[in-house]
């Protein structure tokens, strides 16, 4: 079999990379070594509930999450966040602190110290900085904003969405335009304000899923590319042929492609393209991913006590709790419990503490149930619970991130036809992989139109017998 270009990984990336291929004209395969395609998209429907065991919302800021929603036909399934989400909760000394989703919250709420509220003004007075050199989340962020800011604020959301560690990750490679601001206008806030006056839109978010969870994704590109897409093939190497490659599938035989795209896990990656592009492996190699654990938790409404309207809540690591934060599932989208029921899910391990990604399901619902307990009220024995391992878990992006992916985006320069693509370049969040997917599937395109156009040139140059 031969093929234009062969995807390695079945998830979300590497779905949206073939599809995107495909409309341009391309023969592609997508070979995933899983049952079914989908990676860590995995929404399933049990007793009425609805669990999301990997990601669970959109960003609809990112214009092609809702493109690609079009696109696919999935408008009529859309389903955007419930009127139900009005505060954001933090845990401060063993309770939740409510604050407003207002851009003056935290300066309206308790959570903070009158110092620390005072500190924030100060990024208007700070001098840029202008080294050039990167430098860690924390470190960023208490230099703008103050130290309490940084631990009790950023700190938790770090670890919310990359399940990592404010004091480990890059500030560059996470919060880009947080850097970018401070760049341009020599303050974060002043940066925001003039955004804000000049019609732009901030960081932020504006969520959305589909009625049967985010897992309609990837089933919804699986549909359109068909046969395309091979489950249940495991790609046991990667060799270079005279114009392109050759895939060794085991005794699923072999395949030839013009172009690869790898769109697997960091690790993944490394061990595939070891032997054609050793500095490209040394590079995803070098990106951690801790394990991490999803406990899908659901209550009879009266047995649970918090009105739990937000999306869920964070913690700090000052706080010494058993889980990196929660989402209040029911809250967030409608149908996502029955009638009369709330759905919650708590997320554990991560580079906090890892150990804690690999404790058996009983323990880490027993945890969870604990946490609840102390945190929204929650009592009596969940009427559904279930657990989700994932060894590894979400993406580090630590500092010298962005010289790592810089490495991996060069691929092609070295192993001509060669290229990556996932969750470790600019982002976990699905939005963000679509967006990466569709910058991997150009630069595929642009590969093979030139090689197409050298080969054409060369028919051109035989000379007539």
């Amino acid at each position: 079999m031969s093929v234009d270009v062969a995807i390695i990984g079945g998830g979300v990336s590497g779905l949206a990379t073939a599809y995107n291929l495909k409309q341009r004209g391309h023969r592609v395969v997508v070979l995933e070594r899983q049952k079914q395609a989908g990676g860590t998209a995995v929404s399933e429907r049990r007793s009425g509930y609805l669990i999301e065991h990997g990601p669970s919302t959109m960003n609809a800021h990112i214009p092609l999450a809702n493109e690609i929603s079009t696109e696919l036909g999935l408008d009529s399934l859309r389903r955007d966040l419930g009127d139900g989400v009005r505060r954001r909760y933090l845990v401060a000394g063993g309770g939740l602190a409510a604050i407003s989703m207002g851009p003056l919250g935290f300066m309206t709420a308790d959570y903070l110290s009158p110092l620390s509220k005072l500190r924030l003004l100060a990024d208007f007075l700070l001098p840029q900085k202008t080294d050039g050199e990167d430098e860690t989340v924390m470190d960023f962020c208490a230099r703008r904003f103050g130290r309490e800011f940084a631990e009790r604020v950023i700190d938790p959301m770090v670890a919310g969405i990359y399940g990592g560690s404010a004091a480990e990750l890059s500030v560059a490679a996470i919060f880009p335009k947080l850097v970018g601001l401070e760049q341009k206008y020599g303050s974060v806030s002043l940066g925001m304000m003039h955004r804000r006056r000049e019609g732009g839109k901030m960081p932020g978010s504006r969520l959305f899923s589909w009625r049967d969870g985010i897992a309609t994704l990837p089933k919804a590109f699986a549909r359109r590319l068909g046969d395309d897409v091979r489950a249940g093939i495991t790609v046991r190497r990667i060799s270079l042929r005279h114009g392109g490659f050759h895939l060794d599938l085991g005794d699923q035989g072999g395949l030839q492609a013009k172009s690869v795209v790898v769109a697997t896990q960091a690790h993944v990656a490394a061990q595939l393209i070891s032997d054609i592009d050793p500095d490209g492996a040394a590079a995803a190699a070098g990106i951690q991913a801790p394990p991490l654990a999803v406990v899908f938790l659901g209550f009879p409404r009266e047995n649970v006590a918090h009105p739990l309207d937000g999306l869920g809540f964070l913690t700090s690591a000052a706080e010494k709790r058993n889980i990196l934060g929660a989402q209040f599932c029911s809250t967030m989208f409608p149908g996502r419990a029955p009638e009369g029921h709330v759905a919650v899910s708590a997320y554990m391990g991560g580079a906090r503490a890892p150990q804690m990604g690999r404790l058996s399901a009983s323990e880490l619902i027993r945890l969870a149930c604990l946490e609840f307990h102390d945190l929204i009220g929650a009592v009596g024995e969940p009427s559904l619970a279930q657990v989700r391992h994932w060894p590894v878990g979400l993406p580090q992006y630590g500092v010298g991130h962005r010289e790592l992916t810089e490495s991996l985006g060069a691929a092609d320069q070295r192993r001509n036809g060669l290229f990556l693509t996932g969750n470790y370049f600019s982002g976990p969040s699905v939005a963000v992989c679509l967006s990466v997917a569709e910058k991997s599937a150009a630069a595929v395109h642009g590969h093979l139109q030139r090689a197409n156009g050298a080969r054409s040139r060369q028919i051109i140059a035989l000379p007539k017998s």
